[in-house]
């Protein structure tokens, strides 16, 4: 009996192990979206078309600019399949084919240092993509970390794995060189999860991209 209860006591942390390990909790999302309709109405907007424009960032996320326009055109096409939009590498890629390159590098350059797209560029970057309103993101923050929750033997089995994004989006209408919506989200991202990855970045990018475009006219 006595040997039945030693081993049993050496197994329980290692069965505490797995299953702390195996076990992960909801996600929890904590979020803050705000928007401004300035000018804009769904059916000019439908009618109008969106195409993406490269999205900027502060500096040491350049890298993740491709990511954020793919997720929230991916999240356009899934959440508003009524809107006609071009995702990003169609609209660099019409840009680049009509000859606009230096063009379109000048606008987006001028648009870092005052937040000003210049009307008659963006008329031909706008004509260029087939579309009246052009999308313009910025990630203002993003931090990824994590803390440990539980240890045992040494070992941090159970981590709280969570993210933060503040994403700014921008619609303008190529027409008058006007911005006609715009909105903003905080969005916070967490879950206790015994696995060792970072908070994927598609994950807390699609949750502001859902809460941003479900928002749009």
């Amino acid at each position: 009996m006595l040997r039945i209860a030693a081993v049993t006591s050496r197994a329980l942390p290692l069965l505490t192990v797995l299953a702390l390990a195996a076990c992960e909790s909801t996600t929890q999302v904590y979020s803050n979206p705000k928007h401004e309709i300035l000018q804009l109405t769904q059916a000019e907007l439908r009618e109008g078309g969106l195409a993406f424009l490269t999205p900027s960032t502060v500096t040491g996320q350049e890298e993740d600019k491709q990511t954020l326009a793919y997720v929230f055109a991916s999240t356009l096409q899934g959440e508003r399949p009524d809107l006609r939009f071009v995702p990003l590498a169609r609209t660099i890629s019409a840009i680049n084919q009509a000859g606009l390159a230096d063009t379109y590098r000048k606008m987006y350059a001028d648009y870092r240092d005052t937040g000003v797209f210049e009307a008659a560029t963006m008329q031909r970057v706008a004509q260029a993509a087939g579309v009246r309103y052009l999308g313009q993101l910025k990630l203002a923050r993003l931090e990824q970390s994590s803390r440990g929750r539980f240890g045992l033997l040494g070992l941090n089995l159970l981590n709280t794995q969570y993210a933060y994004m503040r994403v700014f989006f921008q619609v303008w209408d190529s027409r008058n060189g006007a911005i006609v919506w715009e909105g903003i989200d905080e969005v916070t991202v967490a879950v206790d999860t015994g696995k060792e990855l970072p908070m994927s970045f598609q994950l807390v990018a699609g949750q502001a991209a859902k809460n941003l475009v479900q928002r749009l006219p």
